[in-house]
């Protein structure tokens, strides 16, 4: 068992002084940072957004990132916020009829053309202001950190020296924590909450989050797509949450109506 450990430390070291601190992408730089030790907790800020900016990366090659009204439409809803947490906002769509959207640390924005055909902008608005809430919480750092960790830990038993594969494994796994990270019901909250706030500030009505929620929890029922019925299988927890922003939607409304 210790010396498991060991090993899973020493990749751990491996994979962040190459990959988070930009030392060399190859075999050779890879190979000089064995047999360095790191803990979970050492991984800095600046480590975890460098880590963000090349998962992204990667998820941008994988994907069709398309322009024209979907990228304008983009750019017309988000008109002024220009950076998240310090840093630049850069947004993109990809082309794809899952429905889905995330933000992520380093600045990105990623919305799919398949949201932005089933939202509204009021809706749409609320989507992504409740994934720029996990980033503002931390919740997409301490997700990407936890894959990153489990992923380095077990991909040095399989990778049989391959780093390559270690590499590429690694930001597949940094992909699916983005993509489809699963948090807590009071995360949750917390970034419905952030949504809500995030629909009023810019011009949109107080129902927005829980109109939005209520047509993904529809459509969890009634579509393929496996992002949403994964996202939304809970549907009492899910209606908890619509319950939720339909009683701050009646307070905000009440508020204005004084």
């Amino acid at each position: 068992m210790k010396r498991l450990i060991i090993i899973c430390f020493s990749v751990l070291s491996l994979c962040s002084c190459s990959i988070l601190s930009g030392i060399n992408w190859n075999p050779e730089g890879l190979a000089s940072a064995a047999g360095k030790t790191i803990t979970a907790a050492s991984i800095s800020d600046e480590q975890i957004v460098e880590l963000s900016r090349q998962t992204v990366l990667s998820l941008d090659k994988q994907n069709t990132i398309i322009g024209g009204e979907y990228q304008n439409r983009l750019q017309r809803l988000l008109k002024g916020v220009d950076q998240i947490n310090g840093l630049p906002v850069n947004y993109k769509v990809y082309k794809t009829d899952e429905i889905n959207a995330f933000a992520c640390g380093d600045g990105s924005i990623r919305v799919y053309s398949g949201l932005m055909d089933v939202m509204n902008d009021q809706e749409l608005i609320a989507i992504i202001g409740h994934e720029l809430g996990h980033v503002k919480h931390q919740d997409t750092k301490k997700a990407l950190k936890n894959a990153y960790i489990a992923s380095a830990a077990r991909d040095v038993v399989g990778s049989a020296g391959s780093y390559g594969a270690l590499i590429s494994s690694l930001l597949g796994d940094m992909g699916e924590a983005l993509v489809s990270s699963q948090f807590s019901q009071a995360q949750e909250y917390k970034a419905d909450e952030h949504g809500f706030e995030f629909a009023i500030e810019r011009g949109y009505g107080p129902r927005s989050m829980e109109n939005a929620l209520n047509k993904l929890l529809t459509l969890s029922g009634s579509s393929s797509n496996s992002i949403v019925a994964h996202m939304f299988a809970s549907h009492p927890q899910t209606e908890k949450r619509i319950e939720k922003m339909k009683k701050a939607a009646e307070s905000y409304e009440t508020k204005s109506s004084k």
